[in-house]
């Protein structure tokens, strides 16, 4: 998979603070939204989703020239994100052109240059996502509405990112009994956990090295290096593990236990009896 980075500010009882990377980036989705819609933010901050203000998370900051939520480019044209900075980052958003028959929803698709440059063949309102290494992916639903009201389809939740440079409706999964498509891992976003591109390649076992939220193997999480004996860099690869079964299993056991990832009597619907394997802190 061609990496694109996506920074994800994970805020949970057990204080992790490490920027998540996707493109290599659901229970009860909220109420509210119109029929074969859904209303909702994803991640793993310590409240469910609800329809208040969006936390959007990571670094953005790049030149802006266009409104992602508004879609105001002219005609013939839609606001992408962008890596404005060359390092294959969404950033910021441009108007790019949209020619001949654009695909739709779950359409093949491909971008042309870089892999964050907003150039791709999808129509107004997608992203070209999940890509391989000659650029070529599926069309994906970006949120609409609003950061206060976002909106997805098909029973998605919306994923805020990169400073609100890239805006994923994306399907939601439980890391404890995780059933992503192939190629993809149940990973946390801002209330609940979706689905997206593993980008651990031949990394991404438990107490390897990790900066990004992605790169771990599936059922592992990034976790910051004073969770994880051993590890000397800024995160290490951890365990997610079943609040109601212990840490008998961790690896990292007796050292590590198995601690809530959401912080007391705030966990989302169906997230009760998520923790992670971590030094108690």
């Amino acid at each position: 998979m061609r990496a694109s980075k996506r920074h994800l500010q994970l805020g949970m009882g057990l204080a992790l603070g490490l920027a998540g990377c996707v493109q290599f980036e659901h229970e009860d989705a909220g109420a509210g939204a119109s029929a074969g819609e859904t209303q909702a933010t994803s991640g793993a901050s310590d409240e469910p989703p609800t329809t208040g203000e969006v936390p959007t998370t990571g670094a953005g900051g790049g030149e802006t020239q266009c409104e992602l939520w508004l879609q105001d480019c002219a005609d013939g044209s839609k606001c992408a994100p962008h890596d404005a900075n060359n390092d294959d980052i969404h950033d910021s958003a441009r108007c790019v052109p949209v020619n001949g028959t654009p695909g739709q929803a779950g359409d093949d698709c491909k971008i042309d240059g870089p892999v964050a440059s907003g150039a791709d063949s999808c129509d107004v309102g997608l992203i070209c996502w999940n890509l391989d290494e000659q650029n070529h992916g599926t069309c994906l639903s970006m949120c609409s509405g609003s950061p206060e009201a976002p909106v997805c389809p098909d029973e998605l939740v919306c994923d805020i990112s990169n400073g609100g440079a890239l805006l994923l409706c994306l399907q939601p999964c439980d890391p404890l009994t995780p059933s992503c498509p192939l190629g993809q891992i149940c990973l946390p976003g801002q209330g609940v956990f979706i689905c997206d591109v593993d980008a651990s390649g031949d990394m991404g076992a438990y107490g390897d090295e990790c900066a990004f939220v992605n790169v771990c193997d599936a059922g592992l999480f990034c976790a910051p290096s004073q969770s994880v004996p051993g590890c000397e860099t800024a995160g290490c690869c951890s365990e997610y593990c079943d609040l109601k079964i212990g840490g008998d299993d961790c690896s990292g056991a007796p050292q590590q236990e198995c601690v809530p990832f959401f912080d007391a009597d705030k966990a989302p619907p169906g997230y009760e009896d998520v923790g992670v394997c971590s030094i108690p802190m």
